[in-house]
């Protein structure tokens, strides 16, 4: 089944907590703390492996966890980092968060990091200070980052197939390569886009073809639009017309129709270059059909064919291959995947009803990472929170002692 279009969930791993601990060996006094750090959370990566087709796997599992690292232990020992995940996509995926997208895999074997796994916590020996020896406080390990994606398969071909439902095209692939589509005399047999890769003397190339399109396509009409995104990569487009028309109109009309389509989907369609086959040359007063169709179409170079007999053929695929050739490389929009960070105040507060909400990321991050078992972290918690400005950023909103304040998923009572 092919399937080009899938959400995925995903989950870093979370960083080990690090380890209270005391070095008690005889002979050695005053041995200190030894408590070492947590290991790193697994990190989430995709890669564009050239051996899938079809983001159809994602159907069945689209979650995805990374492990969590182990926690320190005595003797300054750290905790093992986790694996990273690396889950596999087809060359030619797109991927989107946030309703943006943020990368594009068009190279096999290209590699990106979609989901950072969270630091481990520091342990009870790298709290150690000159007035403060013997501290019993150890970070929680940092959540890992957590994330939704679209993913959308945009073949990668050399040229696209386009045309109304019937023009051949199925026919066509199968003759100049050794696909087999499904072919069959009534419209939109063709349900998937199907790849063939043809050679011409000494060239190879890939040929991609799309369920025939109609009027009002890029509007969601039939199935065209639904795959209009896999000829967005190809160099050349083939406009295969049927040269006794479709659903009663007559060649030159769907023609003009399909480079309407192209041109309302992407504006880039028509730029790119594009041979103008008529095909089924081989049935009653084909000849006279042309005529009529080359009075309307003038100053166009036209190449009559039979995909059933092969009439005309080799004179397009040789033109074709020139074309292929001589044509530039697509354009990739994303070369690379870019991290952007956007400026955000530490914390903000707001008043909910009576409780007074503390939020924000290094907010949030300083607290998943306290241990509030612990009377050292607890005291540093609140010491990190009034050098930011917290407790006075509160009293300007009109808290006083007493009052109720929430910070993640914890009630305060407010204290100065």
């Amino acid at each position: 089944m092919f399937i080009d279009k899938a959400r995925i969930f995903i989950i870093a791993g979370r960083g080990g907590a690090g380890a209270v601990s005391f070095r008690r060996e005889k002979y050695v006094p005053l041995g200190g703390p030894d408590g070492g750090n947590g290991g790193k959370g697994g990190d989430v990566y995709l890669l564009a492996d050239p051996q899938l087709t079809t983001l159809l796997d994602f159907s069945y599992r689209p979650h995805f966890r990374a492990k969590d690292g182990m926690p320190g232990s005595n003797s300054n020992c750290y905790g093992r980092g986790a694996e990273d995940i690396v889950i596999k996509v087809p060359v030619g995926t797109v991927i989107h968060t946030g309703g943006k997208a943020v990368a594009d895999l068009t190279v096999a074997g290209q590699k990106i990091m979609i989901a950072k796994g969270g630091r481990g916590g520091r342990g009870n020996s790298s709290f150690k200070t000159q007035r403060r020896n013997a501290p019993h406080i150890a970070e929680k390990g940092e959540l890992g980052e957590e994330v939704a994606i679209d993913l959308e398969l945009k073949l990668i071909a050399d040229v696209g197939l386009v045309g109304v439902p019937n023009a051949g095209k199925s026919t066509f692939l199968s003759r100049v390569s050794a696909a087999r589509p499904k072919i069959a005399d009534y419209p939109f047999t063709t349900l998937k886009p199907n790849l063939g890769v043809v050679a011409v003397n000494d060239m190879q190339f890939v040929i991609a073809d799309i369920p025939g399109l109609i009027e009002g396509a890029h509007d969601g009409h039939g199935l065209g639009d639904e795959f209009l995104r896999h000829i967005q990569r190809t160099k050349v487009l083939v406009h295969l017309i049927d040269v006794s028309g479709f659903d009663g109109k007559t060649a030159y009309h769907n023609y003009k129709t399909i480079n309407n389509e192209l041109s309302r989907y992407s504006p880039k369609m028509l730029k790119k270059p594009m041979l103008i086959a008529v095909n089924k040359m081989d049935v009653t007063d084909a000849a006279e059909k042309l005529k009529v169709f080359k009075r309307y179409a003038k100053k166009k170079k036209i190449f009559p064919i039979s995909a059933v007999t092969g009439e005309g053929m080799p004179a397009l695929m040789n033109a074709l291959a020139a074309m292929v050739a001589a044509a530039p490389p697509d354009d990739v929009f994303i070369e690379e995947t870019r991290r952007e960070y956007v400026y955000e105040p530490d914390f903000t507060v707001t008043k909910q009803e009576d409780v007074f909400v503390v939020s924000g990321k290094k907010i949030e991050k300083l607290w998943s990472m306290t241990d509030f078992n612990q009377q050292e972290a607890l005291r540093r918690f609140q010491n990190i929170l009034k050098k930011m400005g917290v407790e006075k950023s509160l009293d300007e909103h009109g808290a006083v002692v007493g009052d109720t304040v929430r910070i993640c998923s914890r009630e305060y009572v407010y204290e100065k």
